[in-house]
Parts: C-alpha cells; structure tokens; sequence
C-alpha cells in the first residue's frame, strides 16, 4: 500500500506540473481567440487523439455501469473547467487564477468523502483547510481585499474540476486513466463538435502562432496526456492523499505565468509558496483510511 501510495504522488507531481501551465497557455490564446472557443476547441481536439489511441489499442466500448461516472467526468473536466478557466483568463491574470485555483485540492478530498466514502482523518482536513486558507489569503492580498467577478468563474471551475478528478480517479481504478479520459472525451463530442464549428466561424479563427502555440498546449497536454499520469495517479494513491499535491500547483502556475507571459513572481509569492509546501507535507503524514 505505501509502495503504490508513492507512486501515485510521484505521477500526481508529473500530472501537477503538466496542468500548472493550463493557465498560462489559455490566457496565451484567448488573448486573441473567442474564450468558448479555446475551451470547447481543446476538447474536440483531445477527443480525435482520444479516438486515435482507442483504436490502436483496441479499446472496449464502456459498460453500462461506467457511462454515468463517465458523464460525470466529461461534464468536470472536459466541459466544465475549460470553459469557466477560460472565460476567466480573459480577464484576470494567470498568476490570479492559479492562487484562487489553489483550493481545488480540498474540493476533491471533499467530493472524494462524500461520493466514495474516503475517510480523511481530521488532521488531513486541517492542513487541507490550512493550505486552502493561505492561497485565499494570498488572492485576497492580489485582489486588494476583495474578489474579482472572475473569481466566480474561477470558484465553479474548481468545483467541476474536483467533481471531474474524483469520479475519473475512481473509474481509473477499474479502466485505466487513458481509457477514462478518453471515453469521457468521446462521449463529449457529438455535443462539442458543432459548437466549437459554429464559434470558429462567427469569431473567426485568426490568430497569431503564439495564441495557437497556446491552443496546442492545452489541448493536447492539458486535456490529454496530463490525465493519464493524474488518473493513474488518483487511482494509486487514492484522490483526497494524491489531491493534496495540487496544492502546488498556484505556485508552478505562477512561475509558468512569470516565464511564459513575464508576469511579475514576487517574494510575497514565494513564501506563500513555501508555506504551501510545509503543508503539502505534513498533509502527507496524515492518515487516510479507504
């Protein structure tokens, strides 16, 4: 059991690193792309990667009883944070949605608690809640005391997000997290497909190379090849331990922002930082029984 807990957070670590340039590279393209667009867009691009990969590896079609979880899946991750980080990167900074962004691990060890029983000691949930307190401290001070309305978006997208990694990671136990996401790609796409079409040609499509660089990012990395570390990762580790490395994640975002975009890092965010890492660390000692 310690064995695969330590490779669950090892491939939850590659899977944090992955999706902390998720931010950056959106607010790289819906400078200059329709928001709608990037999100649903990035999706229909995984789904033929998806569609791909299924069929060289053979793939089965889901059983009954995995299309719910599957649904719900797609509706998290495929539909709801790409769309709600996106509209939100049209108007906050990238360094701003990864601090708000930074209470999504408590929101996946409570759907975790409350959809599959995961029982968190109440020493995990109080460095959960320690570490969710710092970085909405943190986005308060940047905010000048208030939240933005981007902050509302931001806060729905941490909600579909956590929903999304709970019930992948838990239907990675029995498919395998490439079969989960790409499934739950599939599955979107019928929907997606003539959405994303129709946005393509009532905004257009003209961009720069750097707005689709970032298009390419997060669309093939950060809504497909992130997951199979993250899911195998959830699966392993088990989703309310392993979510707690996301508590990481606002600060690699905000090196992302400061070397991508040239966002200001500044040494406030830096012990923030490592006060985020202390917790993630003792989180870790904390016992979880599943």
């Amino acid at each position: 059991m310690v064995i695969q807990e330590n490779k669950g957070m090892v491939l939850g670590l590659v899977g944090v690193i992955i999706f902390s340039l998720t931010l950056p590279f959106t607010r790289m393209a819906v400078a200059e792309l329709n928001p709608v667009f990037v999100a649903l867009g990035r999706a229909v691009v995984a789904a033929c990667c998806s569609g791909i990969l299924l069929w060289m590896q053979g793939g089965k079609w889901p059983q009954r009883a995995q299309m719910k979880p599957l649904l719900i899946t797609a509706l998290g991750v495929v539909v709801g944070f790409p769309l709600f980080s996106s509209i939100a990167m049209a108007h906050v900074p990238a360094s701003h949605g990864a601090i708000v962004l930074g209470i999504l691990p408590l929101a996946t060890a409570l759907f975790a608690a409350l959809r599959f029983n995961e029982k968190p000691s109440m020493g995990f949930w109080l460095m959960a809640l320690l570490g969710s307190g710092l970085v909405i401290v943190f986005a308060l001070m940047q905010g000048g005391g208030s939240f933005q309305m981007a902050d509302l978006a931001l806060f729905v997208a941490v909600i579909a997000a956590a929903m999304g990694y709970a019930e992948g990671g838990r239907l990675s136990q029995s498919m395998g997290g490439q079969q989960v996401i790409s499934w739950a790609l599939l599955l979107a796409m019928p929907v997606l497909l003539p959405i994303t079409l129709w946005l393509g040609w009532h905004y257009g499509i003209q961009a720069s190379g750097r707005a689709w660089a970032g298009f390419a990012y997060v669309s093939v990395f950060s809504m497909f090849i992130g997951f199979f570390f993250w899911y195998k990762a959830l699966a392993l580790g088990g989703i309310a331990r392993v979510g707690q490395v996301q508590l990481l994640q606002p600060f690699l975002s905000l090196l992302g922002a400061a070397v991508i975009l040239g966002e200001t890092l500044s040494g406030r965010e830096i012990l923030f930082a490592l006060a985020v890492i202390v917790v993630v660390g003792f989180g870790r000692r904390m016992n979880i029984r599943r």
